[in-house]
């Protein structure tokens, strides 16, 4: 008996090592199990990471390329439409200024009186006031103490609303007066608009007529509106001066060019992966110079085609375009000027030219532009007329009084006396010159030697004091006496102006005209001032 209990012990103690060994060999097996799944898991986020680097590598990889790549074609885009399309541009667009557009739209002050204000007080209702005290009491029938108490509440609530009717009255007479000052706010302030609306429609209207009657101001100030319309798809600090002669029919514009630093000097941007930069590859300086030669070159084409074409009045026959840059002498530390090109066109051989064609640069050849040899190095040339010759000094007969002995009219002066003036004028500016006898001169009034070598040579000069258009006869007739006498150089000095036919004579030729206001600048920049004043006809 003994051993048999003993065997149940035994056996019992190994039914429970054998259950304490699965036990721990399933907790052995569940954590060798966590931990594979884990470890599994770890691979997992190790292997997501790895790949989402590798993508975040190749995204960047191909965001860095993509910038490169539009800073490439962005540089490119530019540097074709600095080179090529200033002028096609500008050809699709009709430059003309519609004057009705400038006049401000019509949008008065509303009239509307505010929600608020139009809100009026809800009149008191009497019966609301009664019926506010209820039903006399079921007991008011059997004893009077409660009705007369009742009957009492009646005539409180009547009293109540005679006063609050009262009050409303008041507060409707108050709102009425509120509502007829603010419409008389309302219509004094359209009247004021109304009142500067037309104003600013008359000084249109005023602006439209002098305009079309040749108005110098005028002219100059409209033509200045079609420039400020003009839009370029590049930006640049634009300044621009304009100037209208009525007699002479010619505009002149002193236009601010951009420097050469608009132009993309990158031919091309690349992304080099192994330094995680981008490169830059310059573009060639010949490349950089041609286009901005065409670029100045255009900007002067497209002003002037779209003076042209905006001249509603007619008014413009000669366009003279004198395109300057601003920028620092690096010698001397100041700002300087410079002009790049200078041209004059009359309106008739501009019309003629197929814009939608042509080379710039061989354009503005073809109309005798004076164009700088380096823009880029900034090579200036001599304006054919400068702002500043465009002198305001001519006045009408009826003028006199008001400018009487402030300096000479140069009207009053004898042909003789002219004559001398214009010889000493050039003598003062660094010429050796003679005044030739009136009666043996062959139409020449004075000759003139410039000394410098090779620059140098003779010079002749004609002086005519009138108070009209001179003619392209009298410019074909000083090209005529320079071929005869061998001169260089040929000026004809006038009080009055030239016709458009003068000029165009002239601008392929060794002659320089000198208009009324030319010479009262170049006597001004010598010390004399002087009047032209024209006298009326009789």
């Amino acid at each position: 008996m003994a051993r048999s209990f003993t065997g149940i012990l035994v056996s019992a103690a190994r039914a429970g090592a054998r259950a304490s060994r699965r036990y721990e060999a399933e907790q052995r097996r569940q954590a060798s199990a966590r931990i594979r799944y884990e470890k599994a898991i770890e691979r997992e986020h190790i292997k997501y990471e790895k790949e989402s680097l590798k993508r975040a590598k190749q995204e960047y990889l191909e965001l860095r390329l993509k910038e490169a790549e539009e800073l490439t074609i962005e540089d490119k885009v530019k540097f074709t439409y600095l080179a090529t399309g200033i002028i096609p541009e500008t050809l699709e667009i009709d430059d003309t200024i519609n004057f009705e557009t400038l006049k401000p739209e019509y949008l008065p002050p509303s009239e509307e009186l505010p929600a608020k204000i139009l809100e009026l007080p809800v009149e008191p209702s009497e019966v609301l006031f009664i019926d506010s005290v209820g039903k006399m009491p079921i007991w008011g029938n059997l004893f009077n103490s409660v009705k007369l108490k009742w009957l009492d509440k009646i005539e409180r609530a009547k009293n109540d609303f005679r006063v609050a009717h009262k009050d409303w009255e008041q507060n409707i007479k108050e709102k009425s007066n509120e509502i007829e000052k603010y419409k008389l706010k309302v219509q004094k302030k359209k009247e004021n608009y109304d009142s500067e609306y037309h104003r600013k429609i008359q000084e249109i209207e005023e602006f439209k007529n002098l305009y079309f009657l040749g108005n110098e101001e005028a002219v100059a100030s409209y033509v200045s509106l079609v420039l400020e319309n003009s839009e370029y798809n590049f930006d640049w600090e634009r300044d621009y001066k304009v100037a209208f002669n009525k007699n002479s029919g010619e505009l002149l514009v002193e236009f601010k060019l951009p420097t050469i630093e608009v132009v993309p000097n990158i031919l091309e941007y690349k992304y080099v992966k192994t330094k995680d930069i981008i490169e830059e590859k310059p573009r060639k300086k010949a490349e950089i110079d041609a286009c901005y030669k065409s670029l100045i070159a255009s900007i002067a084409i497209r002003t002037i085609h779209e003076i042209v074409e905006s001249d509603q009045s007619n008014s413009v026959e000669v366009v003279i375009f004198n395109g300057f840059v601003e920028t620092v002498d690096k010698g001397i530390g100041k700002t300087i000027f410079p002009t790049l090109l200078s041209i004059s066109t009359s309106k008739s051989e501009f019309i003629k030219i197929n814009l939608a064609r042509v080379e710039p640069i061989k354009c503005l050849q073809s109309l005798s532009a004076k164009i700088s040899s380096s823009p880029s190095e900034l090579v200036p040339v001599k304006p054919l007329k400068e702002f500043s010759m465009v002198d305001k000094r001519y006045v009408t007969e009826e003028d006199i009084i008001s400018t009487l002995d402030i300096s000479p009219n140069l009207m009053e002066l004898n042909p003789f006396e002219f004559e001398n003036l214009v010889t000493n004028l050039f003598s003062k500016m660094g010429l050796e010159t003679k005044q030739t006898r009136s009666s043996k001169d062959g139409g020449i009034d004075a000759v003139a030697f410039d000394l410098r070598p090779v620059l140098g040579g003779k010079i002749v000069i004609q002086a005519k004091r009138y108070k009209n258009l001179v003619g392209v006869s009298a410019v074909r007739d000083l090209y005529g006496t320079m071929i005869n006498e061998g001169a260089t150089k040929g000026i004809l000095v006038t009080t009055s102006w030239y016709g458009s036919d003068a000029h165009q004579f002239s601008k392929d030729k060794p002659i320089e005209l000198i208009d009324g206001s030319g010479l009262l600048y170049l006597l001004q920049e010598i010390g004399i001032k002087a009047r032209i004043i024209i006298p009326s006809e009789a």
